[in-house]
């Protein structure tokens, strides 16, 4: 699959010092749901603005769909939606002339019934004539999304869509979002809510501290890092693990009645297929068995706290 945003050596550093972005080297598919984690102040924002044109790079290129962000600003930002993180709308204005005016600043010609459906697929065509001031906070957030949308960008920058919204909206907002990777349109998001990613994303990058850490298929991720849990109900309890089960690095329940064995997601089954025969070698039998794996958040965790690199944090 080709890439519809190649960044390449990429870094921000402001005149205090302060280095927001550092060397950061990123190719996102074209018509792929890519998911960027990192905790507060990894440089996540600041990406995506560098992206959009509202940041100057330091250093490095970015090309959208073949056009430097620099030398070709108007092709690269026409061909881009972006949802901010901050409720910024004209109060005054209503749902229906904040997106016509928006659609019109990249020169689209007017479709009214293309921004009609926009509206209802955001639940938004009954409040079409009201005020933003108007409008719940929740309501405000699909406005925003809307304006993203009203020219018909090929790319869609969601950063934190879903903080402090209501169920309704986040739901709308994903199906919405589907319906838009299925039409072709390239999706990129930061979010908090790790369980979102997991869910929707077809790869994750991880950055901490300005620099990104991983990229990876998310299957792959799950895979490779998704460690898991078997854990055995013992039919009688037991005051000590028998030697001969050492290799397996056990851990005892309390009580005796439980035995864990931590595996990670790659290993064959042969080896659970062993330890189930030395468990009954030594003369310990289980009444039930279960496993789970580590979640993407738990992934997310280990990765940032193993991995991330000196310095201070990004906005």
């Amino acid at each position: 699959m080709d890439s519809i945003i190649s960044i390449s050596a990429l870094s921000k550093t402001y005149a205090s010092g302060f280095s927001a972005l550092k060397g950061v080297d990123l190719d996102i598919r074209r018509g792929e749901i890519f998911a960027l984690l990192g905790p507060n102040g990894a440089g996540k924002t600041t990406l995506i603005s560098v992206v959009c044109g509202l940041v100057n790079a330091s250093a490095g290129t970015v090309r959208v769909d073949g056009h430097d962000i620099v030398r070709d600003y108007r092709a690269a930002r026409a061909l881009i939606g972006l949802v901010p993180q901050e409720l910024t709308t004209d109060a005054f204005e209503t749902v229906w002339n904040t997106v016509s005016f928006s659609r019109g600043l990249f020169g689209k010609p007017p479709d009214p019934a293309y921004l009609e459906q926009l509206l209802k697929d955001l639940s938004l065509w009954a409040k079409r004539d009201a005020k933003l001031m108007m409008l719940s906070g929740g309501m405000k957030r699909r406005v925003l999304i809307a304006k993203a949308l009203s020219h018909e960008p090929r790319i869609l920058f969601l950063d934190e869509p879903t903080a402090g919204v209501d169920v309704e909206l986040r739901r709308d907002m994903w199906q919405l979002v589907r319906r838009l990777r299925d039409s072709g349109v390239t999706v990129i998001l930061t979010t908090h809510y790790i369980e979102e990613a997991e869910e929707m994303a077809d790869r994750i990058g991880v950055i901490a501290k300005g620099a990104l850490i991983l990229v990876e298929d998310k299957a792959a991720l799950m895979k490779k890092l998704g460690g898991k849990q078997l854990t055995l109900q013992l039919a009688a309890p037991i005051e000590e693990i028998p030697s001969a089960l050492a290799r397996y690095g056990l851990a005892l329940g309390k009580g005796g009645g439980t035995l864990v064995y931590r595996y990670e997601a790659e290993t064959e089954d042969n080896a659970i297929a062993d330890l189930l025969q030395d468990l009954a070698a030594a003369g310990i039998a289980f009444a039930d068995l279960h496993t789970t794996q580590r979640s993407l958040e738990e992934i997310f965790v280990s990765l940032v706290s193993e991995r991330e690199p000196a310095g201070e944090g990004a906005r």
